[in-house]
């Protein structure tokens, strides 16, 4: 590992030690369960901050939620009050601090290292200099969605160019590796479990004339232990029930690449990679809550030797930010969440249990209905007997107070959103290193796009 690898692990571990000891402090703030609670659960340590929140307007709790560095503004000087009370000093600049910022996506060792270009997201020319025309382009984004189409444009513009073959990881119908494929001239191995997807990914790619070639395969069902070693791409027989892939796909010399493959699935292309040593990686996590485990199971050692315990529940922070949701949806929502508080409260009556109860997702078609209609099908779900509580009125007013709590609950919460997301990201990128892979973090799109934008790109270090 050369000397400018070892200052950048140095840096990116410094930062996820900064972060840890912020999350470690804060941890009253944020590892809170607003839905099973009566009050502001830490008001008696933080009485400037819950006076703070309780001066907010409700009309006001949407626009500071959506705009990270407003929410900080608002909230940080009752925070820091609170703070110099308890004499306890809190590094809150790391609050708005973007991974873009704090680390250095375009650091010149590591540009030069793995070829990291980043042309500016308005430039029209890059699709075409990439190899793909303007009419190709339109045949490609068919049936994608804008953002959607958006998000795989500017992820693959800060694809280094390696001239390696490529595994995309969770493929769906393989948009990714089938732009990559054509913009780059890359071969292409598209993995996903779903036999309908692979199918129509193959057939698209066949239109086409594309190097892009699907596996279709459960990737949890891949055993690292069976690593591959040889150094090039090998079509594989699509698996059947009877004759599943278990052996690792990944090869030494390959780029893999995974556009928002959730959790777990992931995390198994980091171990997998890291067991085949493979040459380069490309990768934008998502979605970390949904894990196997009942909690997170951390990657680097760092992570391992950190106190923070992680539920699915915490792991849901970092996705707790709508800058996509237009005025219905909002409304939608909120109605949604005072429904469900409204029957809590009901629920809690009826069973005499002073306990939360989960019920399953709604359709959005429900919420045009009546409240009324929303507590008999819950009580008919959970096998509620509403008795005579069913001044259903009174409880749907209940849900809108216990709502006006519940949502001051997560603001605060979400002060510390980044802060979780980043941690999350640097011990994915920490365990790269220790790996023995140069890694770069940073964002490949704008908040706006998708605010799952951060990106880890690693390329295998030379000893």
């Amino acid at each position: 590992m050369n000397q400018d690898n070892l200052q950048q692990q140095l840096t990116y571990s410094q930062q996820f030690s900064e972060l840890n000891q912020l999350l470690e402090q804060s941890a009253a703030l944020w590892q809170v369960r607003a839905f099973e609670v009566n009050a502001l659960p830490w008001a008696q340590d933080f009485p400037q901050l819950a006076e703070a929140v309780w001066a907010l307007a409700d009309d006001e709790l949407d626009g500071l939620d959506a705009e990270q560095s407003l929410l900080v503004k608002a909230l940080s000087p009752a925070l820091s009050q609170d703070l110099r009370a308890l004499g306890q000093d809190w590094d809150l600049s790391l609050l708005t601090a973007s991974i873009a910022e704090r680390t250095v996506f375009n650091n010149k060792t590591v540009t030069d290292k793995a070829g990291v270009a980043e042309p500016s997201l308005m430039d029209n020319t890059a699709a075409q200099q990439g190899g793909l025309s303007f009419d190709d382009e339109a045949h490609f984004s068919a049936h994608i969605k804008g953002r959607k189409w958006q998000q795989i444009t500017a992820f693959v513009q800060h694809l280094p160019q390696l001239n390696l073959p490529v595994l995309e990881w969770c493929a769906g119908k393989g948009h990714l590796g089938r732009l990559i494929a054509k913009a780059r001239g890359a071969e292409v191995v598209s993995l996903e479990w779903q036999a309908p997807l692979c199918e129509a990914g193959q057939a698209f790619a066949d239109k086409w004339q594309l190097s892009q070639t699907f596996i279709c395969a459960d990737a949890f069902a891949i055993g690292a232990e069976h690593a591959a070693t040889n150094t090039s791409i090998t079509t594989v027989e699509h698996p059947s029930a009877a004759n599943p892939l278990t052996t690792n796909p990944l090869t030494a010399q390959q780029q893999a690449v995974a556009l928002h493959a959730c959790g777990d699935l992931h995390v198994r292309l980091l171990i997998l990679a890291a067991e085949a040593g493979t040459q380069a990686l490309a990768i934008s996590p998502c979605c970390y809550h949904l894990i196997q485990a009942s909690h997170y199971q951390p990657l680097s050692t760092l992570a391992q030797q950190s106190s923070l315990k992680l539920s699915r529940h915490d792991l849901q922070l970092p996705l707790q930010q709508s800058v996509i949701a237009n005025p219905k949806q909002q409304a939608l929502r909120h109605q949604e969440i005072a429904w469900r508080l409204g029957f809590d409260a009901l629920q809690r009556q009826c069973r005499q249990i002073d306990a939360y109860l989960p019920l399953p997702s709604l359709k959005q078609s429900q919420l045009s209905g009546s409240f009324t209609d929303f507590c008999l099908w819950a009580a008919e779900t959970k096998a509620v007997n509403l008795a005579k509580n069913r001044d259903f009125e009174a409880w749907l007013e209940i849900g809108r107070q216990r709502q006006q709590l519940t949502r001051r609950i997560d603001l605060v919460a979400h002060l510390f959103r980044t802060v979780l997301e980043q941690w999350l990201i640097l011990d994915r990128a920490c365990f790269l290193q220790e790996q023995g892979y140069g890694v770069c973090v940073g964002e490949f799109c704008a908040n706006s796009v998708t605010p799952r934008n951060s990106l880890i790109l690693a390329q295998k270090m030379s000893v």
